[in-house]
Order: structure tokens, then sequence, then C-alpha cells
């Protein structure tokens, strides 16, 4: 089969160097790609590390090769462009059409998917002149990745940091896979909880339970790929930020819920994918519950912890709203999931089997979406991001 071709372009931010590695990335997975650097990020990563590592001649601008027509055929033959960094001088040249080198000509003459992963200083990217050419670029199909919050360019923090070059990845191998279809979540805004709580018995230990969070970073991943702007309540994860979406760290219950209801407030769809422990200490051991020698240890009182799900559900923070949950069942489960669906009143429940060696840490996963209405889509056992295009596929639906 042949490989299916990638422009990387590469504009010029100190970032430049990172994009080696995501350059590293798609060639070692089968992906033929092509580097179009400006001339402006050639004084941070020189054209002859871009020529050994694609395997490919590297040129920046139009006159190079001319009976060939690069600026025509360089976009044409492309089965995905992805520009990273992309500076804001990039993000303003491509909203408005400009086209000075052989990057901007290629960007106007792609017709398939085209990511953008910004990176710049935290002013520049709040910029009105930015925001609205990120939205121009967004509301002709482009992915536009949020950029991270981190250390920046000399002392400075912020947002505006170049996502890790392997969540990039990520991201450009959704979109690959979606092929030409069009970004359906674009300027949908999604919040999803992934993980696991833990509720502190004591300064050493917790009651929690076995949730990796993966199949919430799932979720994430595919949705920014569709398009979406994402809020991820992660919960004792560990693991990396998706890029493209705004990271909420949180422990509770409790504090899930508190950003769970601030992050819903303008929420077009809220999905419950994080395993909240249904009950807490009633009492918190302010010192390490000592084991005394002959003596049982006092039973620990529990009480319930808020029902998110069901609140979010009941009270919705704006109409149309979807809100999707997640049931991980032991026995009966397409029975247990049906009366969890009715009782907590959210429009579609993911209902999936698990035990020690099943869901929980795996990278697969095998369920049924319940709907509302009385539907069910089987979801058989696969990676966990087929499973969130189902659930996806399902509320965009809704959505529309």
């Amino acid at each position: 089969m042949e490989k299916p071709k990638v422009v990387l372009g590469v504009s010029g931010g100190i970032a430049a160097y990172k994009a080696c590695e995501l350059l590293r990335r798609l060639t070692e997975s089968g992906h033929d790609v092509r580097v179009v650097p400006t001339e402006a990020s050639l004084h941070f990563v020189g054209a002859a590390t871009w020529s050994a590592l694609s395997g490919h001649p590297v040129s920046t601008g139009v006159w190079d090769d001319v009976h060939e027509v690069p600026h025509v055929r360089t976009g044409q033959s492309a089965d995905l462009v992805v520009v990273a960094p992309a500076t804001a001088d990039m993000l303003a040249k491509a909203a408005h059409g400009l086209a000075d080198d052989l990057l901007t000509n290629t960007l106007l003459t792609a017709r398939c998917p085209v990511v953008f992963a910004p990176a710049m200083h935290t002013e520049m990217w709040e910029h009105p002149a930015t925001r609205e050419n990120v939205a121009t670029l967004r509301r002709r199909g482009a992915v536009v990745v949020e950029p991270a919050v981190g250390r920046l360019t000399g002392v400075d923090t912020g947002k505006g940091r170049l996502p890790d070059p392997a969540e990039i990845f990520e991201v450009c191998r959704r979109v690959l896979a979606r092929g030409a279809t069009a970004p359906d979540l674009a300027g949908r805004h999604v919040v999803i909880s992934a993980g696991g709580t833990r509720e502190p018995l004591d300064p050493v230990r917790y009651l929690g339970n076995r949730s990796s969070g993966k199949q919430g970073y799932a979720l994430a991943r595919t949705a920014v790929a569709r398009g979406a702007r994402v809020t991820l309540i992660e919960a004792n994860t560990g693991l990396a930020d998706p890029a493209g979406a705004d990271v909420v760290r949180v422990g509770t219950a409790v504090q899930l819920r508190e950003a769970v209801l601030k992050a819903a407030a303008d929420a077009d769809a809220v999905v419950m994918a994080a395993a909240v422990a249904d009950f807490r200490p009633a009492a918190y051991a302010t010192g390490k519950i000592k084991k005394r020698d002959g003596v049982e240890p006092d039973a620990v009182a529990l009480v319930r912890n808020p029902d998110v799900l069901a609140e979010i559900s009941a009270e919705r923070a704006r109409e149309g709203q979807v809100v999707v949950g997640f049931a991980a069942e032991t026995d009966d489960v397409l029975a247990h999931g049906r009366e969890k669906l009715l009782r907590k009143g959210c429009d579609f429940l993911v209902v999936n089997e698990v035990g020690e060696a099943k869901t929980f840490g795996s990278e697969e996963n095998e369920a049924v979406v319940l709907a509302r209405t009385g539907g069910e889509t089987p979801v058989p056992h696969g990676p966990k991001e087929a499973l969130a295009d189902t659930v996806w596929d399902l509320v965009a639906a809704e959505l529309a």
C-alpha cells in the first residue's frame, strides 16, 4: 500500500526543534513525510536536519525545482498537512490567504485535512487578532490545537507552549484516520472527566478504585481531532496531557463536582468517564492511623459523595446540552445499565463489564451504549479510541 503523504510545515519559533520528534514518530509509523519549513525556522533547525530525517529534499521558496510546480503539487498530493509549531504570523497568513513562501502556498492548495499546533507567548496567543485568526481557521474546517500551559522562552510561563510531540502525533493519527470527514465537533465545547477519585482516610491512605483514565483520555484526544474545544477534568491518572485539551486536575469526588459544574456552564456536551467514588470516610484522621498489636482497628464510617452525573443531568447548564455517563458493572450488565440510565437521567450511558483483568488499565474496551430513547449501540472489543469515536458519533448526531 502507498504510504500516507504528510506535509510537516515548520514555522519560525523556538519550538521548531520539537518538530524533529514529531517527524520521527510520523516516519516510523509508516508515513511519507515532506518537511516544508519557513525561512525563519531555519534559524532554529537547519535544512540538512530536515532532509536527513525525512529522506526528502527541503525547500522554503517557490523557485526551487520550478518545473515540478512545488507550490501547487505539494499541497495537492498531501493526505494531511500539519504545521508545528504554528506561530502567530503563520496563523495570520493562513487565515488571510497570504502566500509568500512554499508553506503558505501549500496551505492554499491543500484539499486534505489541516492541523495547526500553535506555539507563542501567552500575550500573542490571547491577542484579539490571533483569536480571530484561529476562529477563522476553525470555521473553515482546520483543526487548531490549543497550546499547552508551561515554560515558554526565557523565564516566562503561561499558555502558549507547543504540546508534547507525542500528543500532536496522536491528533494527526486520528485526523488521518477520519480522512476527508469534516471536523463535526468544530465550534463545540465538550467537558470530559477521566480517572478515579481518591478519598483521603489519613495523610497516607485513601479509598480509591482501579480506573486508569485511559478511556477518558481517548475521548479527549478524539474530540480534539474532531475539532472540539476540550476541557478535561483529570483525577489521579498520571497520564500526559492530551494535545489541545485544557486540563483541570482534581483529587476527590467533591473537587471533581466543583470542576465539572464550573466547566459545564457553557458546554455543549459533558461526558462523565471518571470513576467517581460513591462514598468517602466520614472523618479524616490528621495523623497516620497506627496498627496496634492485639487490637482490632476501628470501623471506618462512610458517607455518600454527591452524584455528579445525576446532578448535571437534572439541571442542564444550557438548553440542548448532551450528557453521557459511564457504568462499570460486574454482573447483569445491561439490566443494571438500563436501570442506572433511568435513575441518572442522562442522554446516553456507556455500559461495560469490569473486573481485575477487564477494562481498567487496558488499551482496549468493549461496551454497549444505551440511549434514553431506547436504542442500543454495541461496540465490539477493540481500542478505546474506537469506543470514543462511537460516543462522539452519537453526541454529534444528538447536537445536530
